[in-house]
């Protein structure tokens, strides 16, 4: 009886605790509760209030067609509007409009500003030589950007009902060189998400794909401009926020050193960052329209109303030069394994620099893991995180978000970074050091991409190695697409492991399942205060994307140069001469042994990796589909047709002719080949699996080789097996 007392008087304490606990959260969240409707209805008001406007436009040109004003490049558009072939009206009706259409669609508008209207009266009333550079162009606005009478909310509520008292200086400088704010944009809670949801205003989507997130922080100026709501945006990245968007929207985006542009009046969950850089950018469809906001954003009015930033106007001569480039390529950063598509992307960029004249060397990320672990996650929460988690006490957090947050709430985390927060210029020397030893312009990298599923919170910080590099280094860098996803890259993401295996690893690969057709981008990187020459090699890569009428993108063969290094036993496990998939021309018994070549190449080389260390072992292989450079070839091999393809893959005829091999790439590791090959051929490999090889002998010599390579996330591989 004691017992079951005692047990009763438990259950009500844990009762009245729970009751107690519910209730101080209920309070707590009190004053968010009433501020989110109340938001909600502004914005509702703010909307009807731009419908009104687009049609009191729209009544001033009944006849007006928006449909070849909105396919106008920015700076056609432009010179129509200065040479008044096109009223401030007539665009601005036409753009009203089509964001009021994108928001229905995709939900990615926080406010309307309602100011333009007095704006645009004011602009027309201008002398021609008094029109700025953006004269009459509607501008879209992410939502930190500070405008008079407005929140900047960053997703938060202790951000609302705080609306600015003056406009930001880079909205200042807009509206000095005659552009035309219009709208805000949504953004993720905090601004700390590749997601882009906040309790406020909602999750938005990607216009082309509403299964997939438009990507964070800057998501609603990429769904926006991606649809054609908006000519010209401007984002903020502190960790990829201006080119993860742009990547998964499939326009170009671009952040500028810190610094070279104001960041007062832009708004930030966590401010006085230092080994990670925020920094305001452009966005838009093209390289050009980047260029010509930049033009108009580097006047004097900027280091005038900001005297911190540096007086450094648009140099046009490096922009406009058409001088060859020494180009760094740079396929995977050693640390995230990059998706099937973002490898080729990198690799059809780097063949089409190639033919334009281009020089591309070879350049690996150095101490890649201590960038990412200690000055990467180190600076973005220095204080442990204590800043972000005061802006959101009281705030009801959006799911999103919740992963980070619970991280963040986990005892000592500020131990573990504080060491670290001062040693991000040391890394940024030793970076432009190799950097200036091979002599380089310019570095090609893939940018972070396809798109992921919408709140896909399992993502951690560790897969924004390919952005949040950038920031910590304060490189201006810009992402250009050049290709989508194909079926062929849905296939071969299946076999994808990344190089730790972990659960980052598989919730990157579940995260951009589903992405045919989807936009791939790749990612443009200059040094510090070189924004010209980013541009210029954007631009390149743009036209060369754009004007490629080569095979498709996503075809399962591939022009690689590799290095056959080293040679290890096959064993044939079946009466008709074959290793699964891969046979000899004739028949041979079981026991038979043919000699193998190792080629050594980057990790994507084949989709699953072999470890070659533990010699002695089967390894199961995945994924042969490429065109490598053999040596001492004496007779032809063939592939059984695949029942899936449903057609003979043999390599009969394959070879090529007179095809110029270039220079091979050596391995990292692994001794090189003891002579000059007699004689050097291509084959078109069809893709297949070898499910098991037999190692005789010691005659790998690369434990250490191996173990070299794979601390660099670079892992040898086996590309084909051939006769004896």
């Amino acid at each position: 009886m004691p017992g079951v007392t005692w047990l009763f008087y438990s259950m009500l304490v844990l009762l009245l605790l729970a009751l107690l606990g519910a209730a101080l959260f209920f309070w707590q969240h009190t004053p968010a509760r009433n501020k989110i409707p109340r938001a909600q209805r502004r914005r509702v008001v703010a909307l009807q209030q731009m419908e009104a406007l687009a049609k009191r436009l729209r009544q001033q040109e009944p006849s007006l067609d928006p449909k070849p004003i909105l396919e106008l490049p920015l700076e056609t558009l432009v010179q129509k509007l200065q040479d008044e072939e096109l009223s401030v009206e007539s665009v601005l009706c036409s753009y009203l409009e089509e964001a009021l259409k994108v928001h229905q669609e995709v939900n990615c508008l926080t406010d309307f500003l309602g100011e333009c209207e007095e704006q645009l009266q004011a602009l027309k009333k201008l002398r021609k030589t008094e029109r700025g550079l953006l004269y009459g162009v509607p501008v879209s606005l992410k939502d930190p950007y500070d405008c008079k009478g407005h929140d900047s909310t960053c997703g938060l509520t202790q951000f609302l009902e705080k609306p600015a008292a003056k406009d930001g200086v880079i909205v200042q400088v807009l509206k000095a060189q005659g552009a035309i704010p219009f709208v805000k944009t949504n953004i993720p809670q905090t601004l700390y998400s590749f997601d882009c949801s906040n309790p406020i205003y909602g999750q938005t989507l990607n216009p082309l794909n509403l299964k997939k997130t438009p990507g964070g922080s800057s998501g609603g100026e990429g769904a926006l401009l991606a649809k054609g709501g908006s000519i010209l945006g401007m984002g903020t990245d502190t960790a990829g926020s201006i080119r993860v968007p742009a990547s998964f929207c499939g326009i170009c985006g671009f952040r500028t050193t810190g610094y070279r542009l104001s960041l007062s009046g832009v708004s930030s969950a966590v401010k006085g960052k230092k080994s990670v850089t925020t920094v305001a950018g452009p966005m838009a469809r093209d390289v050009e329209s980047l260029a010509l906001c930049l033009r108009a954003l580097l006047s004097e009015d900027m280091h005038r109303l900001d005297p911190t930033v540096p007086f450094m106007p648009f140099r046009e001569e490096v922009y406009s030069s058409n001088q060859r480039l020494r180009i760094g390529f740079c396929e995977t950063d050693g640390f995230t394994q990059p998706s099937p598509s973002m490898a080729r992307a990198v690799r059809l960029t780097s063949r089409l620099l190639q033919d334009a004249g281009h020089q591309v060397i070879p350049f690996s990320i150095p101490y890649i893991k201590y960038a990412v672990k200690h000055l990467f996650e180190g600076g973005l929460f220095a204080d442990g995180g204590a800043t972000l988690l005061e802006k959101l006490e009281g705030d009801i957090v959006d799911p999103c978000i919740k992963g980070m947050v619970n991280c963040l709430r986990l005892p000592d985390l500020l131990k573990c970074f504080l060491a670290w927060i001062l040693k991000y210029t040391e890394y940024q020397q030793k970076f432009i050091a190799k950097w200036r030893s091979l002599d380089l312009d310019v570095l090609l990298m893939p940018a972070m991409d396809p798109a992921f599923h919408i709140c896909y919170s399992a993502i951690g910080t560790d897969i924004a190695s390919y952005m949040g590099l950038y920031n910590i280094l304060n490189f201006p860098a810009g992402v250009v697409p050049v290709t989508t996803v194909t079926p062929q890259d849905e296939e071969e993401l299946a076999f994808h492991t990344g190089y730790y295996r972990d659960s980052t690893d598989k919730n990157f690969q579940r995260a951009i399942q589903g992405s045919v057709g989807l936009p791939v981008a790749v990612q443009c990187i200059a040094l510090p205060w070189e924004e010209e020459l980013c541009l210029r090699f954007m631009k390149e890569v743009e036209t060369l994307a754009k004007n490629h009428s080569g095979p498709k993108a996503g075809s399962s063969s591939l022009s690689l140069n590799v290095t056959c290094t080293e040679e290890l036993t096959l064993t044939t496990t079946s009466n008709d001469g074959c290793v699964p998939h891969m046979c000899y021309p004739k028949e041979l018994p079981v026991g038979t042994r043919r000699r193998v070549l190792i080629v050594r190449g980057p990790p994507w080389l084949v989709k699953g990796g072999a470890d070659l260390s533990n010699t002695g072992d089967d390894h199961a292989i995945h994924t042969i589909g490429l065109v490598v450079l053999v040596t001492n070839i004496t007779d032809e091999f063939r592939a059984p047709a695949s029942p899936a393809q449903g057609r003979g893959c043999g390599v009969e005829g394959a070879c090529r002719a007179g095809a110029s091999p270039g220079p091979a790439r050596r391995p990292a590791a692994g001794p090189a080949p003891s002579q000059a090959p007699p004689r050097r051929r291509r084959f078109e490999v069809p893709i297949r699996q070898i499910e098991s090889i037999n190692y005789e002998g010691n005659n790998l010599a690369a434990p250490r080789g191996a173990a070299a390579e794979r601390s660099r996330g670079i892992r040898p591989q086996i590309a084909l097996s051939l006769p004896k």
